[in-house]
């Protein structure tokens, strides 16, 4: 079960809405999203969260880039949403390197057999072959620590965030009140 909501900042305070994210597909839906939310180009928040899992907050300034944060990037990467979040700066990728070996497997058959052949097994992996994956999504919260600092939410407060952050984190930007309204 997901949640996603808004938070605009405007001249007389902060305005909450529940967002449906049903078309958004990419982070730059997303900040189009937000975008569109913004009085003045002022700050929007962005909270998405799976039950009892994790939340993301993704942040937008006006046209500067979003800024995001992810309680749990494991549990987040398993989510269509999540992955939304995890961008490949944020992951430390080379930015669209997986879109270009998927597009290079569809182009060119890499396992190596001909065309009827029965297919190949790749060998075992030595036991002591400890290499990292260089695509395994780390466990725990990424993305910058700081989002909310200047909002009311320290860094040690937002990693310390479990249930209930989106009550916590509108409370510490003094919109408990606009975000009762939509919870």
């Amino acid at each position: 079960m997901y949640f996603a909501a808004l938070l605009a900042r405007t001249e007389d305070g902060w305005e909450a809405s529940d967002t449906e994210l049903d078309d958004v597909e990419t982070l730059s839906d997303l900040t189009d999203l937000a975008r569109e939310a913004s009085v003045d180009e002022d700050t929007v928040l962005v909270y998405i969260e799976q039950e009892d899992a994790w939340f993301g907050v993704v942040r937008v300034d006006g046209e500067e880039d979003p800024r995001i944060y992810v309680s749990d990037a494991s549990a987040a990467a398993r989510s269509s949403y999540g992955e939304i979040l995890l961008t490949d700066e944020m992951l430390g990728r080379e930015p669209g390197a997986e879109d270009e070996i998927a597009a290079l497997e569809e182009l060119v058959d890499l396992d190596g057999t001909e065309d009827g052949e029965p297919q190949r097994t790749a060998p075992a992996a030595d036991a002591d072959d400890d290499a990292p994956d260089p695509d395994a999504v780390p466990a725990g919260p990424i993305g910058e620590l700081g989002v909310l600092a200047d909002l009311g939410m320290s860094e040690k407060e937002l990693l310390t965030l479990q249930t209930d952050a989106l009550a916590e984190i509108a409370e510490a930007v003094g919109a408990a009140e606009v975000m009762e309204s939509v919870r």
